[in-house]
């Protein structure tokens, strides 16, 4: 049964890593309880690649032919329902199923959900200019944002401008692993839905009523013209994307989603924390203590919200740092055991860069938070701000080995003027 609307939204999640394979779990069961919205099959874009599967696997067995050599990803994923590679052990609903063409995957789907490194977002976006529904509705679950010396672009914003349509973001205190295995956790997601979504009709009875417009134009860069995108509005044979529904999608018994308006900065929460692990990471290596971790993670937060007011100011809140999953309680969850943090600790311990600890020990996945830090001090050294900043760039300084972890004390350590 359809309810008031004679259409439902067909679901994509492109990218099929460790993340990418839980949101697709965690949207596959919400599309399946909730028939009157949603379309139930939810098609996972993978980057094909062969893998063999794991001695430790439960589907590995010795002598078979499945096991005697590599296997294509996707077919593995179709055949066990898991990813194994990625997201081992983890049963994923049988309504997932991977597609190794882009373009299918996408086919025909109204809410494209973005969830691969962030280096690739802009070749894989442009891509698909084109091969989307035009009234299609983004999020982006990736961490990063696009930062050169000319401005600060959320990887919403670039999204939504390379594909034309609007797309919010998720962000949070959300370690893949233990969201996959069903552990209580929450998130944030950031969608102020689009003022002409607003002006459709909505039949009477719709779940969730009518969204509320978008009040805020975010322009991502300084300096120069942002690039207006002209939106198509969502077909009103559609189910509204308001807010209820749009957390119908994504929330969980154990992954609850707290709704907010502030794209710009969930966006920047989940990209700056990256950049505070590190540090975090590195004074627990050197055997400092909760403490350090401690005293690191409250500068990192004050540099988040004071990047946020300074290059964001007509739409980023404070309170979204301090209050919301993907502000504080992500840059705790991010210093106490996310990937950042442990290569970091990692590095100290084994007397290793960050790259060699990297290649090691991610399975060819890529660390964010040196790819940000690098991109951050960019920006900040291109206006002259890196003195306004002292731990993002001391975490910029450690990397290009001109200074030492145990001077991050010194260096955040605001200067006394007399």
């Amino acid at each position: 049964m359809l309810g008031t609307h004679s259409k439902r939204h067909k679901v994509t999640v492109v990218g099929s890593g460790n993340w990418g394979s839980t949101i697709a779990k965690v949207v596959a069961e919400n599309t399946k309880a909730n028939p009157n919205l949603f379309d139930e099959t939810v098609r996972m874009w993978v980057h094909e690649e062969e893998v063999e599967i794991p001695k430790t696997s439960q589907h590995y067995k010795e002598g078979s032919e499945l096991c005697s050599k590599p296997q294509k990803l996707s077919e593995l994923v179709n055949k066990f329902h898991e990813n194994v590679k990625y997201l081992p052990g983890i049963t994923l609903p049988s309504n997932v199923v991977a597609v190794t063409s882009i373009e299918e995957a996408v086919k025909d789907s109204t809410i494209l959900i973005f969830n691969l490194p962030h280096q690739f977002i802009r070749k894989i976006c442009v891509g698909l200019q084109g091969k989307i529904v035009p009234f299609a509705r983004g999020i982006s679950c990736i961490k990063g944002v696009e930062v050169s010396e000319k401005g600060v672009t959320l990887l919403s914003e670039l999204i939504g401008q390379t594909l034309g349509i609007y797309c919010g973001a998720l962000s949070g205190a959300n370690i893949a692993s233990e969201i996959a295995a069903g552990k209580y956790s929450e998130t944030t997601v950031a969608y102020d839905p689009p003022a002409m979504d607003s002006r459709q009709p909505t039949p009477h009875g719709t779940p969730g009523g009518s969204p509320t417009s978008s009040t805020v134009d975010l322009t991502i860069t300084k300096g120069e013209q942002s690039k207006k995108v002209q939106l198509v509005p969502l077909p009103s044979d559609y189910p509204s994307l308001n807010h209820g529904n749009m957390k119908r999608l994504f929330h969980r018994h154990y992954f609850h989603v707290r709704m907010v308006s502030d794209v710009a900065g969930v966006s920047l929460g989940g990209a700056l924390k990256n950049i505070v692990a590190l540090a975090a990471g590195w004074v627990d290596g050197l055997g400092w203590g909760d403490n350090a971790k401690a005293a690191v993670m409250r500068v990192g937060i004050l540099e988040e919200v004071k990047f946020g007011k300074m290059f964001f100011a007509g739409s980023c809140k404070t309170q979204t740092f301090t209050e919301e999953s993907a502000g504080v309680a992500d840059v705790v969850t991010s210093c106490m055991g996310g990937r950042n943090f442990r290569c970091a600790k990692m590095s100290i311990e084994r007397g290793l860069t960050i790259d060699e600890v990297e290649r090691r020990e991610l399975n060819g996945q890529k660390l964010q938070g040196t790819s940000t830090a690098y991109e951050v001090n960019s920006f900040l050294k291109g206006k002259g701000l890196e003195h306004e900043f002292p731990l993002f760039t001391a975490v910029y300084n450690i990397l290009e080995g001109k200074i030492k972890p145990d001077q991050i004390p010194d260096l955040i350590e605001p200067k006394i003027v007399d």
